[in-house]
């Protein structure tokens, strides 16, 4: 004779466990802002030896063209430097920016973080305090900096840059157990 209740103990854990798969394996689309906030800040992406990696000048490309439609004032860009290495990622995106006619007055670099969580950090160290930001990433990567930014009480959006073809579903993947992870966890 079965037992009754064992069946129906399972039900819910089968309803999260569904839930759970929905959120990992289905697509989100990021709608982007219509108008962004007056301070930008591009989040920081591989530079080889100076030059930023395809990834990293989308981003600073979307970031210029915000910039170039008007009410962008400050553009941030954030990253450090692995070891050994003579370029920051925020050096290079400010230099790459600066080459594309942003005038200096405009950027900022922040060059010693090397995770989301410090980008956000050391940029808001950086600007007056409750400043409101947009932030430039790749579509997969903006919910978790989104939701990383208010879980810091940073007051942002997002405006995702294109992407030359859809992101490698191990990706998206790492993306989404990350901001799980996060939502259990918190942010450290």
């Amino acid at each position: 004779m079965r037992d009754r209740g064992s069946t129906a103990s399972l039900l819910p854990l089968l309803v999260l466990l569904g839930l759970v798969l929905g959120f990992l394996l289905l697509p989100r689309v990021p709608t982007p802002v219509k108008a962004p906030y007056p301070t930008v800040v591009v989040l920081g992406a591989a530079q080889y030896a100076g030059t930023p990696s395809p990834a990293f000048a989308r981003r600073l490309d979307h970031a210029l063209a915000l910039y170039r439609a008007g009410g962008v004032r400050r553009v941030v860009v954030t990253g450090g430097r692995r070891p050994g290495d003579p370029h920051s990622e925020g050096e290079v995106g400010v230099r790459y920016l600066r080459a594309a006619g942003v005038p200096a007055s405009a950027l900022v670099a922040e060059t010693a973080s090397r995770t989301t969580v410090e980008n956000l950090r050391g940029a808001r160290a950086l600007l007056p305090p409750a400043t409101p930001l947009t932030l430039v990433t790749d579509p997969a990567h903006t919910p978790r900096a989104l939701g990383l930014a208010h879980a810091l009480g940073v007051t942002a959006n997002a405006s995702p840059s294109p992407l030359s073809r859809p992101p490698a579903g191990r990706y998206l993947l790492r993306e989404r157990l990350a901001l799980v992870g996060y939502a259990v966890v918190g942010v450290r």
